[in-house]
This record gives C-alpha cells, structure tokens and sequence, in this order.
C-alpha cells in the first residue's frame, strides 16, 4: 500500500475520532453552562438568583442543604440532593443561593448546570471536571422529569454511582424535580399494570431517585409565608407600602394566580416594585 493512500486513511481516521475534550482553567466566572457538540462550558458573569436570607418558609431544608454544599466545597463527604415538590417554592432558589454562600466564604465552588436534554454527554463533561483538581462543582440539572421512553436517566445513574471509573470526588450533583421519583405517578401504575415482572420494571426507574444521599420536599406555602416572602424582598429592594396595604393587594394578586408560593410573591413584588418607579 502507497505511502499516499496510508496517508489519506490516517486523515479520514482523524476526522471520524472525536475531538479531545477541551482543558478549562475555571478562572473566568463562578457559574458555566455545559454545551456540548462541540463541547463547551459557556461562563456566566451574573447568575440569575436570590440571597439566601429571602428565601422563606423553607427554613429545613435551606439549613440542611446549605450545611451539605458547605462541607463538600470544603473537601469533605457530602451527598447528592433531590430537591422535589410544589412549583415554584425556591427549588432551583436555593440551590444557587447556596452556591453563592459558598463562594462568598471564599471555597473554589463553581456551579455547572446542564440540561435534561445533555445528559447524554455527561460522561465528556465530567471527564472534563475531574482534571480541575483545585476545584469543587456543584453540577446542576432544573426540573429534572423522565417519560416513559426516555432512556436519559442510565446516563444520570452513571454520575450518582459512578460505574468502573467512579464519580470524581470533586463533583457532586443536584437536581430539581416536580416529582419525588423523577417520572409521572400514572407511568409507575402502567408499568406495574403491565410488565411480566412489574416490580423489577418499576424498580429500575424509580430506584434513579433512590440513588439521592439527600430528599428534600418542597411544600405548598401558608398564606402567612407567602405574605412574609412580600414584605421581605420590599424590605431588601426599599419599597414602601402599609402592611394592610401590602397585604390587600398580595392577596388579591395570588387569587387571580389560584396559586401560592414564592414565584407568586416575587412576580406580585415585581408589579408591585415596578409601580413604585423601582427595578429589581
């Protein structure tokens, strides 16, 4: 064979191998965003988020994660969390909140989101992770829910156990979720309905949220709390109203959604800001 033709093959050999993971010095920003094909992890200079301290009526499980995610960026043990429950409770909240806490004490916590739909790649993006040794993340998957068809949570299994290689120590993962077993109540009932074993066809998707050290439920609010969450960002933002007043109008504000909960208080503060000549 002609020394032409080796030639032609080693070029085309080339362009079929994947290219080599991209190195990252994490100097650039606290936060990035992982995007892959090509593989990338896009900074994030401001991080879209709330301060610790106006996060209300979640006290439990602030103090329990934000306990967690410390001592993991200090280089202890620490476990993967399932945030679930009620929208818009300050789920995806608190995680960057506590995020933040971690960076303000000084500790080399970078947090790294990637999206449901990415998980695929996780592997190349953890790959890329545990080279940065001088670093700890805090990987982040928001509303994390899996469909009947969906094979997306075997690649999710990898980072919660590892496989051969292991996770890499400096990594943990944390995910938002609607649903306490990451799948519709409806799709468990059909699979039990209608598998030759329906225990083991059940178990091997819901055992996915099993694989969480940390459970943390999110509850639908009182109307003292979602009332308290109001007066706490006029507080912070330097908007003044009455409490009855304030309370009025939240009121009306929150009947009009059918719904309480933090995301209700903040879109009424913003109205409510937004009159009063102020921006959030």
């Amino acid at each position: 064979m002609s020394r032409k033709v080796l030639t032609r093959i080693a070029e085309a050999l080339e362009r079929m191998s994947p290219p080599a993971a991209p190195e990252a010095s994490f100097s650039e920003a606290s936060a990035y965003i992982w995007q892959p094909d090509p593989d990338r992890l896009e900074p994030v200079g401001t991080v879209n988020r709330v301060d610790l301290v106006q996060l209300i009526g979640i006290d439990r499980s602030k103090d329990t994660l934000l306990a967690n995610t410390l001592q993991f960026a200090r280089g202890h043990a620490a476990n993967n969390a399932l945030l679930w429950g009620a929208r818009g409770m300050g789920k995806s909240s608190l995680v960057k909140a506590v995020h933040a806490e971690a960076v303000a004490q000084g500790l080399p916590l970078v947090l790294v989101e990637i999206a449901r739909e990415d998980l695929g790649s996780v592997g190349r993006l953890l790959a890329i992770l545990g080279r940065a040794r001088d670093r700890r993340f805090l990987l982040f998957s928001d509303d994390l829910s899996f469909s009947h068809d969906d094979t997306q949570y075997k690649s999710l299994k990898a980072v919660l156990d590892g496989g051969i290689s292991g996770r890499p120590a400096n990594v943990i993962l944390y995910a938002t979720s609607n649903r306490r077993h990451l799948m519709p109540r409806d799709m468990i009932d059909n699979e039990r309905s209608t598998a030759i074993h329906p225990g083991e066809a059940v178990e091997e998707k819901v055992s996915l949220s099993d694989r969480f050290g940390l459970w943390l439920g999110f509850h639908p609010c009182s109307q003292d709390e979602y009332l308290a969450m109001v007066r706490g960002y006029c507080d912070a933002y330097g908007v003044v109203i009455g409490d009855e007043q304030l309370r009025a109008e939240a009121i009306e504000w929150q009947a009009t959604r059918g719904a309480r909960s933090g995301r209700v208080a903040w879109q009424f503060f913003t109205d409510l800001a937004g009159r009063s000549g102020i921006s959030v």
